[in-house]
């Protein structure tokens, strides 16, 4: 019961704060403008990711410690500030853009905070666990970056959140840990609430402050579960396959080109497929529809049989490579046909 009203209250705090931002983003004038590397046609504010960090930190975080005291406030408070200084660099970014440094060294800093988080055990430190550290922050950086790059058209970085969560949620509850379930759960509902107001024709942007906070959130969850078991690890990854691949694939792509990784672009295959005129929802459904499908089964099996669940794993990754290939290769041949057959 202790979860359900938590997960609730999360997303009544993430449905309210969504739309306090969406008025003070028009007052302000938070507005992403439509332009050639972007992907939406009308001018949208931006920033509503607020919703989604504020029904983390402020219901997800004291649930968590309401129904398992044990985990320690010291570790909840340092992961509290880790969420909250990424938000607040990417909330800064969302008023006037930073340069990419200071915001990278905000984000590593976060995350070493969030690493120190996770390796802390509830009683203390665990022991012989802090080499890890500084390759667990990376791994956090790298979800933080990931998740802003796939937050590009209406809708599809906040179904992703909560789908993955909702699976953490789920594994979590399983491997009897009720206090982190609980967390998760809030964080799924933080994102379904903001949802009613970015599933398209989107209202409002997550902006920088969202997409980055979910991403630490996102790997935080993972590396806990990890923590508490190391099988874990193979249908956490499986849950994020879609999103870990697209832009996994597309900033290898950009980087043997010689292309400037951090630059704006247009070159995720969930963007090409705007780009070759689907709609934000068709796209939303193609990615939900594989996750529903392809992601969930093997998640699942890739628990049943943690013995096992590397295969289940390399399955995921290994199918989500291939589509995305072919989705790219079907984008490619539907511009030059659409060149081909247009006028000059």
């Amino acid at each position: 019961m202790e979860i359900v009203i938590s997960a609730a209250c999360g997303w009544v705090v993430a449905v309210l704060s969504t739309a306090a931002t969406l008025a003070y983003a028009r007052r302000r004038g938070l507005i992403d403008l439509p332009g050639q590397r972007r992907s939406h046609r009308v001018p949208t504010p931006r920033g509503g990711g607020v919703g989604i960090v504020v029904a983390a930190v402020l219901v997800g975080i004291p649930a968590w410690y309401w129904i398992d005291p044990a985990i320690g406030w010291r570790q909840l408070a340092v992961l509290w500030i880790a969420v909250f200084a990424v938000a607040l660099v990417g909330w800064r970014d969302d008023h006037s853009p930073l340069p990419v440094l200071p915001r990278l060294a905000v984000q590593i800093g976060a995350s070493l905070l969030a690493g120190a988080a996770v390796l802390a055990a509830p009683a203390g430190t665990a022991s012989g666990a802090w080499w890890g550290l500084v390759p667990l922050a990376l791994v956090l950086t790298g979800f933080i970056n990931s998740h802003n790059f796939m937050d590009g058209i209406d809708g599809i970085l906040g179904q992703q959140g909560a789908f993955v969560m909702l699976g953490y949620g789920w594994l979590a509850q399983a491997a009897g840990d009720p206090g982190l379930a609980a967390f998760a759960f809030v964080a799924a509902l933080g994102c379904a609430g903001f949802l009613l107001f970015n599933a398209p024709p989107a209202r409002i942007f997550m902006g920088d402050v969202g997409s980055g906070a979910l991403g630490l959130l996102i790997g935080v969850v993972g590396a806990l579960l990890v923590q508490r078991d190391v099988a874990m690890l193979w249908p956490c990854l499986v849950l994020s396959s879609a999103f870990l691949v697209d832009s996994g694939l597309t900033l290898a792509r950009r980087v043997l080109g010689g292309q400037r990784w951090y630059a704006p672009h247009r070159q995720h295959l969930y963007q090409w497929l705007v780009r070759v005129r689907w709609s934000h929802a068709r796209t939303d459904a193609a990615y939900l529809a594989w996750n529903i499908v392809v992601v969930a089964p093997l998640a699942w099996l890739a628990f049943r049989w943690r013995g096992h669940g590397w295969w289940f794993c390399l399955a995921a990754y290994a199918a989500a490579i291939l589509a995305w290939q072919a989705g790219k290769r079907a984008c490619l041949m539907s511009v030059r046909k659409r060149s081909i057959h247009e006028p000059a």
